[in-house]
């Protein structure tokens, strides 16, 4: 139980770390005289570099025996690359900034789903990681509402300061964790006893294998990416729209946009299990689908301060299933492969590229036609994910039903 709670600790503090000053960055560039198409071609950049790197870092995963050093090392080496942004304002350093936080942090998702799925087994995979998921949104709660009561009073530096001490408590809970407590078996996705040795020879190269022979994971990668092209720049983007409407403070209205979507998914990931069970994967996962264009709609109409509460409230209910069922259905697709995490960082890749396309499109959207035009475009982008998940449902339903789940 020890290492079960440090695990949670350890998500609810890494919530922080893992993006660096994450929707901060756009407010605190535009507060520096940026324009909405720098910060996001800027932004689009690191996604690109993370995009890269999750498919790596997730064969890494698969191989290291090593997998709680990996996450400290991340974690040291975010919170580093974050600092750079205090010490330059200058485009290519805050590039350099976000291509470090990206890579880096590409390794911590996989790191953490590979050792719950060590300590738990496949048979609790689905329970531990929606607790870890409370956490992880709890922790950004937390953390979003310090940083935005500590950037009011002090300043954009104690956005930082806060940042480093969550990575030092981060650290603190991996140390923590058994190492004993992990079956490095398992935790790829076999056997307690199958040996793993084999299965590793190609782990560098097998994550596109693995993503092509198996439709149903190829699906779910294109419709995420599809997905995330339309989601990811809504939240910075809504929050640089009141901020240049002169309707809320900088960094007080961002972390009350954040507060208010991690709120949501504190408790839509709590749930997301019992909705997995009474309806199966799928149909979770295309609600999280259906949130989107209308979440587009309603921040086109609502560029104002309280149109913070729909606006984010569907994000949380979207992103808060999606953290749970997505990583959940990888582990279950890929049972028994001895790939699971390289199948987990192959599917954060493809979708990865539409979010790091995003903050672009977006940037240039808001740029040349405005704010509200630019959150239409982004909600009616994401649609070709829900065209995408309903045409190819029935495949995806009878391959979550093989595995012992009922979708």
């Amino acid at each position: 139980m020890r290492t079960i709670r440090a695990l949670e600790a350890l998500n609810f503090f890494m919530a922080d770390v893992q993006a660096g000053i994450g929707p901060f960055l756009g407010v605190f560039l535009q507060a520096r005289g940026w324009g909405t198409d720098m910060i996001g071609t800027v932004m689009s950049i690191g996604g690109i570099a993370g995009m890269l790197a999750t498919s790596p870092a997730g064969a890494l995963v698969d191989g290291t025996r090593y997998k709680r050093a990996l996450i400290v090392v991340a974690g040291v080496m975010t919170v580093l690359a974050s600092s750079l942004l205090w010490v330059s304002h200058e485009y290519w350093m805050v590039a350099v900034s976000q291509i470090a936080t990206a890579i880096t942090g590409a390794a911590i998702g996989p790191a953490i789903a590979g050792i719950t799925l060590g300590i738990v087994r496949q048979s609790g995979f689905d329970r531990q990681f929606g607790r870890n998921q409370v956490a992880n949104h709890a922790g950004n709660v937390v953390a979003a509402a310090l940083s935005g009561w500590l950037g009011w009073r002090y300043g954009f530096g104690a956005v930082f300061a806060l940042s480093a001490a969550f990575g030092v408590l981060s650290i603190i809970c991996v140390v923590m964790i058994r190492g004993d407590a992990i079956d490095h078996h398992v935790a790829r996705g076999l056997a307690p006893a199958e040996p793993s040795h084999e299965a590793a020879k190609d782990d560098a190269a097998s994550g596109l294998r693995i993503l092509l022979q198996c439709r149903p994971l190829l699906v779910l990668a294109a419709a995420l990416a599809l997905f995330h092209l339309g989601n990811a720049a809504m939240l910075p983007l809504y929050g640089l729209a009141i901020v240049a409407a002169h309707k809320g403070d900088p960094s007080a209205f961002t972390a009350e946009t954040i507060v208010i979507a991690q709120g949501v998914m504190v408790v839509a990931a709590m749930f997301a299990n019992r909705l997995i069970r009474w309806r199966g994967y799928w149909w979770v996962i295309l609600l999280t689908f259906l949130a989107l264009p209308v979440r587009g709609l309603i921040a086109a109409s609502l560029i104002e301060a309280w149109g913070v509460w729909p606006v984010q409230a569907l994000d949380g209910v979207g992103a808060g299933l999606q953290s749970v069922a997505v990583p959940a259905l990888v582990v279950h697709l890929l049972n028994g492969t001895g790939r699971v995490n390289v199948g987990q960082g192959v599917v954060m890749t493809v979708q990865s590229a539409g979010a790091a396309l995003s903050p672009a499109l977006g940037g240039l959207l808001a740029h040349r036609f405005g704010y509200a035009a630019a959150f239409v475009a982004l909600g009616a982008v994401s649609t070709g994910s829900l065209a995408l998940w309903v045409g190819c449902g029935a495949g995806i339903r009878r391959a979550c039903g093989a595995g012992g789940t009922s979708a």
